[in-house]
């Protein structure tokens, strides 16, 4: 036999050749690793975790660092302020007229003094609600609302408070309206004589029960002087020649109403007297004036010494 390495070893055409050594199958299985990372990127929080908090944290991280400069800081708050003043700046934004209806004389100059910048100024330098409530704590004041509209204008609309009563107190006379809520303090009792006057301590918290009261005194409201407030509780009507009726402390006006009917009966209030005490409704009592009763007086002792004569 010839060595195996002594000469070529040469293939017939027609010989088969010897099959080449198949490759080894990869093993589809994922390694530990890849799967433990798989079933992490599954989680619903790691991946908006991937998705929305690395971003955020990336741009936050550079924004940080893009702003520690205090320079960079101050440049970009300049910038900012140039922009927000030129665009409140612009024409269409600024108000140049105020316009005021509803309103005395004198409420119209203290709402023109309240105003918190003076005209021309840009409509966002004007706080509406601010100075809205600033003008709902006047006095006069009852209701108030304010617009700014096209053309540059401040519309403001008020509502007055209507005066319905006097108040008469140690410093002066105060006007109330129909609630009891001030409205303005009055020099000279003659410049509003048209309307009624009530006095005493807490008058002004009972003033719908007065305003009551002088509605059931209508046929003798040329006689009345006012309503004083007694003890806080109860009124006394005042009338002419130093008259005083009592009145109750319940249902005052329905007392002035049986006063009225006994004076069209029996011709009451003609009389001369100081006092008619109506707080007891089954017995009113009637106190004479001096002079009525010096003349009782009189007639009495006159009528005992007719008596007397034999």
């Amino acid at each position: 036999m010839r060595p195996l390495s002594a000469e070529p070893r040469y293939l017939h055409r027609d010989q088969p050749r010897a099959a080449a050594p198949r490759a080894m199958r990869r093993d589809p299985a994922p390694s530990r690793l890849a799967y433990r990372l798989e079933r992490l990127w599954l989680t619903p929080l790691v991946r908006a975790f991937t998705r929305v908090g690395v971003p955020v944290f990336a741009v936050t991280l550079g924004l940080g660092i893009w702003l520690g400069d205090e320079g960079r800081r101050a440049d970009l708050m300049q910038d900012y302020q140039d922009i927000k003043t030129a665009v409140q700046n612009r024409p269409e934004f600024m108000v140049s007229l105020m316009k005021i209806e509803g309103a005395s004389p004198e409420v119209d100059t203290a709402i023109r003094a309240m105003l918190p910048v003076p005209l021309p100024a840009s409509s966002f330098a004007i706080d509406l609600d601010n100075y809205r409530d600033t003008i709902a704590k006047l006095d006069a004041v009852r209701d108030v609302s304010i617009v700014v509209r096209s053309g540059g204008l401040l519309a403001v609309r008020v509502t007055e408070r209507e005066p319905a009563i006097l108040w008469r107190t140690v410093t002066g006379i105060e006007m109330l309206d129909e609630t009891g809520h001030r409205v303005a303090t009055l020099l000279d009792r003659a410049a509003r004589s048209d309307l009624p006057l009530v006095a005493g301590l807490g008058a002004d918290a009972a003033v719908p029960e007065a305003l009551e009261i002088l509605e059931a005194a209508q046929p003798i409201l040329p006689r009345t002087r006012g309503l004083v407030r007694m003890g806080e509780r109860r009124w006394d009507l005042v009338l002419d020649h130093d008259q005083r009726i009592l009145l109750p402390e319940t249902e005052p006006a329905r007392a002035v109403e049986r006063l009225l009917a006994l004076d069209a009966a029996e011709d009451l209030l003609a009389r001369d007297f100081s006092q008619l005490d109506l707080r007891n409704r089954e017995r009113p009592t009637l106190r004479l004036s001096a002079s009525a009763m010096d003349t009782f007086k009189t007639l009495a002792g006159q009528t005992i010494q007719v008596k007397a004569t034999p």
